[in-house]
Parts: structure tokens; C-alpha cells; sequence
């Protein structure tokens, strides 16, 4: 019976024996161009140095291979793809809801968790419902989102004017970046040096 190899990975590094063409074109440990010359001998030269052959452009003519610490390479490797996920992570819509005549305790409250969605990453929709009569008054609402705007300050943008849908008015706010960057507390003034000759005040 036939026995197939498994397929390999195409983004799965290949190292020392698993590097199976003839020659290679090589970068040492110190980032030195070697130039072409056969795996086998590149693969001793790793290993007379205890470290590793490592394939880092396979698609190249000959493949690129590079000496190198396997292991720290391939932590470096994952450190790199972590922090590229945290970058392409997906914001999340957060909602916070107001009345037209929410009282100025709630406000407050609903502000200090819309701060949090905002320093978080989150995007926040902020909608204020209308009922009944209340749709007489939408100039209520739009102070409203003024006095919400105000409050967020520098900490949110927002993404286009407030507008009304059926009962709601609403609006979106994005983090603003410059708002993340943390202020540098400012340096006290020292005191002034009495000059030369002057007396306390107090003393005769």
C-alpha cells in the first residue's frame, strides 16, 4: 500500500532537515549575506554554531534561509501576530439611552459609562426616546445632546449631527486617539529665591 505524506502547511516553517532543495541563498546569525551555496553545508554551519537552518523566503530562487535561534525566532513570531490582532480587532457598537427629560443624576451616570465605552475602544450610539406628547418638544432632546456632547469632551468625536428616526434621536461617538495619550502633569513652579540683603517679612 501506497503511503502519502502529510501535506505541509504553506505558512508553516520549514527548518534544518526539513529543508529539502539542494542550495540556498545564506543570511548568517549576524545578518551577513553568505550568498548561495549548499543546504548541506548551511545546515552544518548552523549546527557548528548551535543554532538553527531556518527557511524564511521559500518562494525566492534558490530559498532564502537565515541561522537563527528557532525558538526565539518563533516567539518573536507569535508576539508579532498577537499584536497585529489587537489592531484588527472589531470595535463594539455600545448603546446608551436617555429620555428627553432624564434628570441630571442619571445623566451623569450614563456620561461616566459612555467615558468607559470610549477608553475602551468602543464605539457608542446614544439615543434619546421620545413618548406621546414628548415629540411636541424634540428641541428638549437636542439640548440635550448638547449637554451629553459637552460632558464627553475631548474624549469622544462624534460622527455626524444627532438626527431624528421615528421616536429616537440619535448620534455616534468614536474614541478619539489624542485623547488616549496620557498628560504629562505640569511641573511646579520653584519658589522664588529672597534676594540678596532682603529681610524676612515679620523680623525687625
Amino acid at each position: 500500500m501506497r503511503r502519502f505524506r502529510p501535506r505541509e502547511k504553506e505558512d508553516e516553517i520549514r527548518i534544518n532537515h526539513r529543508i529539502r532543495v539542494r542550495e540556498v541563498r545564506l543570511i548568517g546569525a549576524d545578518g551577513s549575506q553568505l550568498g548561495i551555496m549548499e543546504t548541506r553545508k548551511a545546515l552544518e554551519m548552523a549546527q557548528n554554531l548551535g543554532l538553527d537552518l531556518c527557511e524564511v523566503s521559500p518562494k525566492a530562487k534558490p530559498p532564502v534561509c537565515k541561522i537563527l535561534d528557532y525558538g526565539k525566532f518563533k516567539y518573536e513570531q507569535k508576539k508579532k501576530k498577537s499584536a497585529a490582532k489587537k489592531k484588527q480587532a472589531v470595535t463594539t457598537l455600545k448603546e446608551v439611552q436617555f429620555r428627553p427629560r432624564t434628570d441630571t443624576h442619571d445623566i451623569d451616570y450614563k456620561v461616566r459609562n459612555i467615558l468607559r465605552f470610549l477608553e475602551e475602544g468602543n464605539k457608542v450610539k446614544v439615543s434619546i426616546r421620545f413618548r406621546g406628547r414628548e415629540m411636541a418638544h424634540t428641541e428638549i432632546g437636542h439640548d440635550l445632546v448638547k449637554k451629553i456632547v459637552d460632558r464627553v469632551g475631548e474624549a469622544g468625536i462624534m460622527d455626524q449631527r444627532a438626527k431624528m428616526e421615528s421616536r429616537v434621536l440619535s448620534f455616534t461617538l468614536s474614541p478619539n486617539p489624542k485623547a488616549k495619550k496620557a498628560k504629562k502633569p505640569a511641573t511646579p513652579t520653584p519658589p522664588a529665591k529672597p534676594e540678596e540683603g532682603a529681610q524676612p517679612a515679620g523680623s525687625a
